[in-house]
């Protein structure tokens, strides 16, 4: 039987033994990385790479600039302060007010070494603050790392699948952990990575609801804040504005990040605004814990935060502010700038549909996701692992749904990197892959 592969069964598993990869098909988004550019280095052969969300668009160039003039007056010998620079922290309060029309203090906004600093360093105040409250609950599909951070921290935590838990099933399903009474915190992103659904109102107002009512701290990632293509979110100040739980509830953390709506992720810069009022709340066990006062924002802070990464860098704040400004302003449309993600993912879901496959999470309820950054696909009766090596075999890297508290089967696929140029080549693969596929089922 004629077989279409670009690279061998053998040269894949010598790759995999040389990387000591014990399992390929749970492979961390690190160990696929790894793999696909050692292939790539070995044969010279490009691969479509839909493993890694990494920006694949320019740096914004307003925040550059602002970068280049703050080392020039000299910022890069001086510390910068624990609880970030104030225009920043302006910029933030009045950034989070132009696009998602919630009121957050300068003061509540906390500049941060990327999101994953700013969750790893909420884990800890959120499961630190109440000796009941240890655990971390996940709506599922997530960021896989988040769980990494508490395996280091040793916080338990319990997870589900949302896929079949939309609308107003979402509340029995939140209660059912939440009255167990352990529960310190939930997480999840919206737009969801990796499967861009997005969350809609009147399911943040459950959850806001529930955080309430039992106590939960809810850590929103907004790492593809505006990303929703269906809305229109690019004017400040105006209506419609982003959906967000901070309309739902006091106690709330968002985390906004630098990375891909300005394409500034090498700078790892990003803020954490935490609700004013449980900014100022006080828990005995954190005051215990750090002989301090036993408010949440300063202990995150400064017991907490500071601890970890002694601040963000300096010269970037500068630029993250001037970015957030500009947006702020209506001088920098960086919801139309990402649009180009969704013109990327709207190709690629076409080609991949011209050959049998098929969008694993592919409603917000009644509606079809939008185009973006992320989305997932299924091909058949396959399994996560069984479909993610299979494409490797014909160039194309992903990672398994598996590995991110999907139940689902399917792999993640990220457009970022899908330059024009890569578009026949994603079509000529898939074709073989269809061909062998084809053949194997007749």
């Amino acid at each position: 039987m004629t077989q279409h592969k670009v690279f061998s069964e053998e040269l894949v598993n010598s790759v995999v033994d040389e990387l000591k990869i014990t399992d390929l098909e749970n492979a961390t988004i690190g160990e696929v990385l790894l793999l696909a550019s050692r292939l790539e280095k070995r044969t010279g052969i490009p691969f479509i790479r839909m493993d890694q969300g990494i920006p694949g668009l320019p740096p914004c160039q307003i925040g550059i600039e602002a970068e280049k003039a703050a080392l020039d007056k000299g910022v890069a010998s001086l510390y910068p302060a624990a609880e970030g620079i104030p225009f920043l922290k302006e910029e933030a309060s009045r950034f989070v007010k132009a696009f998602l029309d919630v009121d957050v203090s300068p003061t509540s906004c906390v500049p941060v070494t990327g999101s994953v600093a700013g969750s790893f360093g909420s884990f800890i105040a959120c499961s630190q603050r109440d000796a009941q409250k240890d655990a971390v609950l996940f709506i599922d599909p997530g960021f896989p790392i988040q769980k990494s951070q508490l395996r280091i921290l040793g916080i338990p935590f319990e997870e589900f699948d949302v896929h079949d838990f939309r609308g107003e099933k979402l509340r029995g399903k939140l209660e059912s952990f939440l009255q167990k009474g352990n529960i310190s915190s939930i997480v999840y992103s919206n737009p969801n990575n990796p499967a861009w659904i997005c969350l809609l109102d009147s399911e943040l107002e459950i959850i806001g609801e529930l955080s309430t009512k039992y106590d939960v701290i809810v850590l929103e990632d907004l790492a593809y804040f505006g990303m929703d293509f269906r809305s229109d979110f690019s004017r400040p100040f105006q209506a419609p504005y982003i959906p967000t739980v901070a309309k739902y509830t006091d106690n709330y953390i968002l985390m906004l990040s630098s990375s891909k709506i300005f394409s500034y992720a090498g700078q790892r810069a990003a803020v954490v605004c935490i609700s004013d009022k449980l900014f100022s709340r006080k828990f005995d066990a954190l005051a215990e814990r750090y002989s301090g006062s036993g408010i949440f924002g300063t202990t995150f802070i400064g017991a907490i935060q500071y601890m970890i990464t002694s601040g963000i860098t300096h010269s970037t704040q500068y630029a993250y502010a001037t970015m957030l400004k500009a947006a702020s302003d209506g001088k920098l449309d960086f919801v139309e700038t990402m649009g180009e993600y969704a013109r990327r993912s709207h190709e690629m879901k076409r080609l991949l549909a011209k050959y049998g496959f098929h969008i694993v999470y592919d409603k917000d309820i009644d509606r079809d996701i939008s185009d973006g950054f992320f989305f997932t696909i299924g091909y058949k009766n396959m399994t996560c692992g069984e479909l993610m090596r299979e494409l490797l075999y014909y160039g194309i890297s992903s990672i398994a749904l598996s590995t991110t508290g999907s139940n689902q089967q399917g792999v993640r696929a990220c457009c970022s990197r899908m330059e024009k140029k890569m578009f026949p080549i994603l079509d000529e693969r898939l074709k073989a892959f269809g061909l062998d596929h084809k053949q194997q089922n007749n």
